[in-house]
């Protein structure tokens, strides 16, 4: 059953049956859409697309934050035979153009907030027509009201079968210029039964979504309740009060968070400026996280204010269809602290660098083998050659297992810093920090060094209020091993993405080059 086909599906069996709600808390509005309208939209959104001549594997460009039109566009797109291609948006226009011609779309989709990025690098992309989604539609463009407005709600006959390509995802960017990953209908799919596996949604359960869709964590964690029709509320930001009152007010029992906002959560829990008696929350089931470690004392921390929630960690890359291929699971919360066990329908494997297996508990390179692999990046062959070899996915991600098996995030591979010969892992020295009682976030990075090649320097983000020097951090830090402690403090914030990784190319940026590097 191809995924647009689970849209349709659900829309018979509960058409009337609110499918996603859609809460601005800052502007005080809330929206809603049953099964029946979400799927009417996707098909009338199809049909304006072909009428406009986009066919089988064109790519259509999608440019918005989370509303209640996000996942219709995107099904309507998925249902012509095109190629979704979701944009970041916290993306440049430089970005958004070059993002757009490496895709050759030839329609992009954008919302209010990027007309002037869009505008100022429309003559140089490729794209032959704009659609606007919200009011006030800017000239060239064509207003997405009007254009399903005078399509027809039934669905086009085009064929869709589970080897066909369905969508271009864009690496985070962490790591350097993003590569459009090639997902095709199968892998879409393969994430819906990987994440209705792992987390038991049922059609009563409500999945609250706060990350963003244009990114496949988010969406394909949601993926799990469209296998089952249940519905799902996307917030417009991320103030714990907001979170807290979602959760409440729509009954939510599912949530995924990023580690930052888990911790604003507590932070605001344990400073008083929120009561959880205030708000409805015995139904809220599970908490689960993924998108970068998880530090273990952030957990216990949650367990205290939470103890009868279930947890989980989710493992996955966009080039695997996003999280599922390692998970910890909702019976491991012994194991906190690791990603867990090679997830439903994937196989793990830590390697040496000539790709053979390590002896438990030894460092390696974590690979990945199952049906959500990604099957390429987009015209780009020697990028994929260097990832996938014998239908393995190198992710250049370090780890090890403990004597059961259990897979622990060391750091990535370009992360790890080399200092005097010794391998130094961010992710041990990062977790280690965050312990402190007035440390809200802490990020790692090497910094070159005549004398050791590099020295691990910690740039740390303090909670609010809370003051400290760089000798009490030093002090705390008596307690690692002599070569792994910090050599250098920053009092800084720690830069994140959209999923809450840090952007340790950014942060080496700022304070690994020039003048910074020279008083080392």
């Amino acid at each position: 059953m191809p995924i647009t086909e689970m849209l349709a599906r659900n829309a018979r069996m509960f058409p009337d049956e609110v499918s996603l709600v859609e809460r601005d808390p800052a502007a005080g509005k809330r929206r809603e859409i049953t099964w029946r309208d979400f799927d009417k939209l996707a098909n009338k959104f199809a049909n304006a697309l072909l009428a406009r001549g986009i066919k089988k594997d064109d790519k259509v460009a999608l440019l918005m934050t989370n509303c209640l039109e996000w996942l219709p566009v995107y099904f309507g797109i998925l249902r012509t035979g095109a190629l979704a291609v979701p944009l970041n948006f916290r993306y440049t226009a430089e970005e958004i153009r070059n993002c757009v011609n490496t895709a050759e779309a030839r329609m992009l989709v954008h919302g209010p907030e990027f007309t002037e990025r869009v505008c100022k690098v429309r003559d140089e992309m490729a794209v032959e027509n704009l659609i606007f989604v919200g009011e006030d539609c800017p000239a060239g463009a064509e207003s997405y009201w009007e254009v399903v407005r005078e399509s027809l709600d039934t669905a086009p006959q085009v064929e869709i079968n589970d080897q066909d390509d369905a969508a271009l995802y864009f690496t985070s960017g962490t790591t350097g210029t993003p590569k459009a990953i090639l997902h095709t209908h199968g892998n879409l799919v393969s994430a819906c039964i990987t994440e209705n596996r792992h987390h038991l949604q049922t059609h009563e359960d409500n999945f609250l979504c706060i990350p963003p869709l244009y990114h496949t964590g988010a969406k394909m964690h949601w993926f799990g309740s469209l296998i089952v029709g249940s519905k799902a509320v996307l917030l417009r930001g991320v103030e714990p009060r907001w979170i807290l009152e979602a959760v409440s007010e729509e009954r939510v029992s599912i949530v995924w968070l990023l580690v930052p906002w888990a911790q604003d959560i507590l932070d605001a829990i344990e400073d008083g400026e929120v009561d959880v008696k205030d708000y409805e929350l015995e139904q809220w089931r599970l908490m689960h996280i993924g998108a970068q470690p998880v530090p273990p004392s952030l957990i216990r921390r949650w367990k205290k204010h939470f103890p009868n929630q279930l947890y989980d960690t989710n493992y996955g890359l966009s080039e695997s269809t996003g999280p599922g291929c390692v998970h910890l699971g909702l019976e491991n919360i012994h194991k906190v602290g690791a990603i867990g066990l090679p997830g439903f329908n994937w196989e793990a494997v830590i390697v040496d660098d000539k790709g053979r297996p390590v002896p438990k508990g030894k460092v390696g390179e974590l690979i990945l083998r199952g049906p959500g692999l990604m099957k390429g990046y987009y015209k780009n062959p020697e990028a994929t050659r260097s990832v996938l070899k014998d239908g393995w996915l190198y992710t250049g991600d370090m780890a090890k297992q403990d004597k059961d098996g259990f897979i622990y995030l060391v750091d990535r591979k370009k992360d790890v810093v080399i200092s005097g010969g010794e391998n130094i892992y961010p992710v041990e020295i990062e977790e280690f920090l965050r312990a402190h009682q007035d440390v809200k976030d802490a990020a790692v990075i090497g910094m070159p060094d005549r004398r050791l090649g590099e020295i691990p320097v910690a740039v740390i983000e303090l909670k609010a209020g809370r003051e400290l020097t760089e000798e009490e951090v030093m002090e705390f830090c008596l307690e690692l091993p002599r070569y792994k402690r910090p050599r250098m403090i920053i009092f800084d914030r720690v830069l994140r993405n959209p999923t809450g990784k840090i952007e340790k190319p950014k942060l080496r940026e700022m304070y690994c080059s020039g003048e910074v590097a020279r008083v080392v």
